[in-house]
């Protein structure tokens, strides 16, 4: 895992297993994190905070240029990574490390327009100022199926805006996120901003997150069931919570359309990562 700028093991050395899920086969061996690494890691983000936040939205920005040419220099070996352990054919691996580089170019510029505003008041010796800060620590809970551009996707905009973050990535392919992770060491980010922990049981971290005051807003990305109960046990002390979930995709097919057309692209859109995407039709 990491930590406060350094990798770590979890308590007592547990670890557990990552398969190769073309042939079951075991790839490696990760920590086995739980709430005690949970709470390192949001007292490390909750230190971090302050120094991350007080960065000109220059230098937040010119970071995620440098991890943007980081993953792009990276392309092949976090490919090769994605498809041993989540099985992905190794093109859909590669334009999917595009695609997660991709955040880290948009949300570089997005950093520096951060925008503020004045309102006009009903006095004419009153102003109103509008100023746009960063909430604070973020938690962030990524599938899978997309195991490096969900990673992105949400450490980019939190980083941009000037809050610090603690990932828990799925517990089935958590080699993806390390990997990551190596490239955000490289890129010099300070300590604590970022930090990564890895769980077989994802309950015990969740509980910290959804229970910790200091985790200010969470993000996530899987099921509908647990999406529920996080904002349900978010709700008591009035977290900010971004969730994308399952849901119905019909696929509609309108009168003027060539069938022939419409019938590859529901096969495609339906195949795609082997069904386990969230805009594959019902």
């Amino acid at each position: 895992m990491f930590i406060n700028g350094e990798w770590v093991s979890a308590e007592n050395d547990k670890e557990f297993s990552v398969y190769n899920p073309a042939n079951g086969k075991v790839i490696g061996s990760v920590p086995d994190g739980g709430a005690t690494e949970a709470k390192l890691a949001v007292d490390a983000a909750d230190k971090a905070f302050k120094l991350w936040a007080s960065q000109t939205a220059y230098q937040r920005s010119k970071f995620l240029y440098d991890l943007h040419q980081l993953m792009m220099e990276n392309i092949e070996h976090l490919a090769q990574t994605m498809t041993l352990e989540q099985g992905k054919p190794i093109q859909a691996a590669r334009n999917e490390v595009k695609y997660g580089a991709d955040f880290l170019l948009w949300f570089a510029e997005e950093a520096k327009r951060v925008y503020g505003r004045t309102i006009p008041s009903a006095r004419a010796d009153q102003r109103f100022i509008v100023l746009k800060q960063p909430v604070g620590v973020v938690a962030a809970i990524t599938p899978w199926n997309y195991p490096v551009s969900m990673i992105t996707r949400k450490i980019a905009p939190a980083l941009a805006a000037g809050c610090t973050i603690v990932l828990k990535p799925a517990e089935a392919t958590p080699l993806c996120a390390i990997e990551i992770f190596k490239l955000l060491e490289e890129a010099e980010l300070p300590d604590g901003v970022a930090n990564l922990v890895t769980a077989k049981d994802p309950a015990p971290v969740g509980d910290v997150f959804v229970s910790d005051p200091r985790i200010r807003k969470i993000t996530f990305t899987g099921s509908t069931k647990i999406g529920k109960m996080l904002a349900r046990k978010s709700a008591g002390i009035m977290k900010r919570i971004s969730l994308e979930l399952g849901g119905h995709a019909p696929f509609i097919v309108c009168r003027d359309a060539d069938p022939k057309i419409a019938a590859k692209g529901l096969s495609l859109v339906k195949f795609l990562n082997t069904g386990q995407a969230c805009i594959c039709p019902n």
